[in-house]
Formats: structure tokens, C-alpha cells, sequence
């Protein structure tokens, strides 16, 4: 089905590439690992638009970093005319895709798929709908196989396979070869994904689909389905896998996977990953992760050549992805917060706002900063100190600031910003902040 999200940004006007040009855009990008016949798929990119789809595995609620890399190459290709499909995999994911694991992972249910279906849908259609202005086609495989019967599916796609073609593939035969070995059910993945592909090339015209280099064994099973059983052609492209430079597993913080929902990774931290991007992946970060232009990529390169310690390349990255995942909005809010939290930004209002659900924070009322000690009533209320006993050693120690200014006196004046922030820091980590409530 055809959804269209509300937007209120005008559609984009398409200037079409040649076919040529775009796949030498995602080569120049580093976004081209293997590709059927490149010869006649360029050739059919410029006769005209083509429609293509990428697979994505309903495992979790979100999308996480990962991920993005194949709903932004259906963005280029749509951003030049051509027509993207996302699927879901609402059935593929009761079965579990062997590409990339050592071992066989938990099947979900029904109830659990469900949901992480619908967070991932609302995801797509951002980013591919609403931040695009356009038309996206969004599809569930379970859709279309669920009244499947297995004598149906052994007959119309069994028969069209060889165990000997399957076992060649390397997601199969490294599972194969590994101490858990490989089920009968991941190993029917492969013609499930093949089914999934002769399905849209019957009802929705694809002739195209891309994916990770995991997944070419999966995408040409599907391009020989349709050859041996409509006779006709159909394309593949895939992506390579990334890692990071000190060859740490792409898309992981310290805590774990980064998500694309707000909920499980705050855009704060989204953007501070991408601000401490090392020097020797940020170029490739803003060609893959970004829809900056090859020409606006060289010229951030050729200023952080320069001055390398500036960071500009990786604030560039930072506020472009953030953007593109959570809006302009939060781009200024982590900016505002990263300002607020390491210097170099104004201490207002707006700025302490922004640190809210960040750092640790106490409400308490105007009271509290009256007094003899306002600067000791302050400490302990936060919970910076444990006793006013331990905050006027601590002030003692020094160490201790209040809105970015050091206190050295238990009976100083405690100001709060704009009546209603107090951001308490003590030593260079500790931050936490204080709410004055009426």
C-alpha cells in the first residue's frame, strides 16, 4: 500500500541522474560492493524510473544506526526520481535471516513482531515520506505469505532452487561450517526472501533490490527465482558492511546499540556519537550517513584538513544526521546542551532547558537558595552533597561552580537563571541540575 505523511514542507523538485550518474554517486560514496550485471542496470536506470525495495528485519521496536545506511540509499535513488519500496518483514522475521550470526537467534511472536513493525514503519515513512515530500510504498511481507500453504510454497518456489546453489551462498555455508550449525528454518530464508522478490516484481513492478553484502546471496536467489519463473530480468546491488576505523562494530556506543527512536537513544547522545567520530571515518560517515552533495562533502574535508582540531567535519556530521533522523530542532537542543555542559555556549535559559532529561536534576522551591547558607542549602538539596557537614568540605576542596561561575563561600548568593536553573558542576564530570519550582 501507498502511504502519504502529512508534511508541511513543499514536495522537492527531482532533477533525475542518469543511470550512470547515480550509480557512480553511491560508488564515489563507498556504497557499491556488488552489483548484478552493472552493464544492463545502468542501462535500465536511464530508459527511465525503476522501482527497487531493501528488506528491513522487524527485530526491535526501532531502527537502529545500522539501518540507515539502506533507507538512505532508497533515498538517493528516490531523491533522483525513482521509486522506493521498504519493506518490513513481518514474516521473514518469525524466521530469522542466518546472514551475519554465528548462531540461530530467538523467534519472536506475533504480538511482539506486531509492534516493532509499527515503530519501524513510522521511522521509514519519516524518513523516506515526510523529510522527502513525497509518495513511499511501505509493505509487510506476512501480508503475502501468511495464507501460504506449504505444499503452494514447496511447488511455486521449492522446485526452482537447488540445495547445491543454497549451500554455496556464505551466510549458509559459514553457518554450516560453524559449532551451532544452521536449522531447516534459517535455512529456508533464503527462498522466503526470493518469494518476497518475485512478489513485488509480479504485483508491484520491482525489478530491483539492494541490501548489505550480507544479504547478495539472499538478493540473487530472488533474481533467479524470477528468471526461472517469469523469465525475466531483475537487478541486485549491495552495499558494504561498515566498521568503524579502530574496527570496533559500526552503529555501538559504550551502552549499546544507537537507535533512530528518540525514546531509546535521546538525540543528545545521537549527536555526541557522530562529535567524537574519529578523524579517519568522518569523511566516510558524511558521504554514507548523510545527504550532503559529494561537492559540500570535499569542501568540509578541505577546511578540516587545515585545522583538523576544530572538529568542524565531525560538528558537520553530527548536525546533519541528528537533522535528518530528529529534525532541526534537536540539532539546536544537543547543540545548545553540549554548550551548556563543555563550555563555549551561553548559560540562558533555552540552553539549561536543554540539559533537561540529560543530566541528573532535583526540583526544589525558591527557599531553598535563601538563608544563611544558601550555597551549603543548595548542595544538599541536589544531592551533590550528603550533609552540609560534606558540602562545606566539598566547597572547601574547591571545585564547586554554580551557573559556570566558581563558589567559594558557603554564604555566597545563589542566583538562578532566568528565576528557574541552577546548573550545579563539581570537579570536571559531575553536573547536576537544579529546578526551582513556585
Amino acid at each position: 500500500m501507498r502511504k502519504r505523511r502529512g508534511s508541511t514542507a513543499p514536495p522537492r523538485i527531482v532533477e533525475r541522474m542518469s543511470g550512470s550518474a547515480i550509480i557512480d554517486d553511491l560508488k564515489a560514496r563507498g556504497l557499491v560492493h556488488d552489483t548484478t550485471d552493472e552493464a544492463a542496470l545502468r542501462a535500465r536506470l536511464d530508459e527511465g524510473p525503476i522501482t527497487l525495495y531493501h528488506g528491513i528485519d522487524p527485530s526491535a521496536p526501532s531502527l537502529h544506526l545500522g539501518n540507515l545506511i539502506g533507507i538512505l540509499v532508497l533515498r538517493r535513488f528516490q531523491d533522483h526520481g525513482h521509486e522506493p519500496i521498504a519493506l518490513v518483514g513481518g514474516s521473514t522475521g518469525m524466521v530469522g535471516d542466518p546472514g551475519g550470526r554465528s548462531e540461530e537467534r530467538n523467534l519472536l511472536d506475533a504480538d511482539t513482531l506486531a509492534a516493532n513493525v509499527a515503530g519501524i514503519r513510522s521511522q521509514v515513512e519519516r524518513l523516506l515520506g515526510e523529510t522527502s515530500g513525497r509518495d513511499v510504498a511501505m509493505v509487510n511481507n506476512y501480508d503475502w505469505t501468511k495464507d501460504v500453504g506449504v505444499l503452494d510454497f514447496l511447488r511455486d518456489v521449492g522446485k526452482h532452487a537447488t540445495v547445491n546453489q543454497m549451500v554455496a551462498k556464505d551466510s549458509v555455508r559459514s553457518r554450516m561450517e560453524s559449532e551451532h550449525g544452521i536449522s531447516f528454518t534459517e535455512f529456508s530464508y533464503m527462498l522466503l526472501q526470493a518469494f518476497d522478490f518475485w512478489w513485488l516484481r509480479q504485483n508491484m513492478a520491482c525489478e530491483m533490490q539492494i541490501g548489505g553484502s550480507d544479504q547478495w546471496g539472499n538478493i540473487t536467489a530472488g533474481i533467479d527465482l524470477i528468471r526461472r519463473r517469469e523469465s525475466a530480468h531483475a537487478h541486485g546491488l549491495s552495499w558494504p558492511l561498515i566498521t568503524k576505523a579502530d574496527g570496533a562494530k559500526f552503529g555501538k556506543s559504550a551502552s549499546g546499540a544507537l537507535w533512530l527512536d528518540a525514546e531509546q537513544t535521546m538525540p543528545y547522545e545521537f549527536h555526541q556519537y557522530f562529535l567524537r567520530s574519529d578523524d579517519r571515518d568522518v569523511e566516510r560517515f558524511l558521504l554514507q550517513l548523510t545527504l550532503l552533495s559529494l561537492d559540500r562533502i570535499a569542501a568540509i574535508m578541505a577546511e578540516h584538513t587545515i585545522e583538523p582540531e576544530a572538529r568542524r567535519a565531525q560538528q558537520a556530521l553530527a548536525d546533519a544526521i541528528t537533522e535528518l533522523v530528529h529534525g532541526t530542532a534537536a540539532v539546536r537542543q544537543a547543540n545548545l546542551a553540549a554548550g551548556a555542559l563543555f563550555g563555549g555556549g551561553d548559560l540562558d535559559a533555552e540552553a539549561l532547558t536543554a540539559l533537561r532529561g540529560i543530566v541528573p536534576e532535583t526540583e526544589v522551591v525558591a527557599a531553598v537558595l535563601a538563608g544563611d547558607e544558601p550555597v551549603v542549602n543548595v548542595l544538599v538539596a541536589s544531592g551533590v552533597a550528603s550533609s552540609k557537614g560534606d558540602a562545606r568540605r566539598t566547597l572547601a576542596q574547591g571545585g564547586i561552580r554554580f551557573n559556570g561561575e566558581k563558589v567559594d563561600s558557603a554564604e555566597a548568593a545563589v542566583v538562578a537563571v532566568d528565576g528557574r536553573y541552577v546548573l550545579i558542576q563539581k570537579g570536571k564530570k559531575q553536573r547536576h541540575l537544579l529546578v526551582i519550582t513556585p
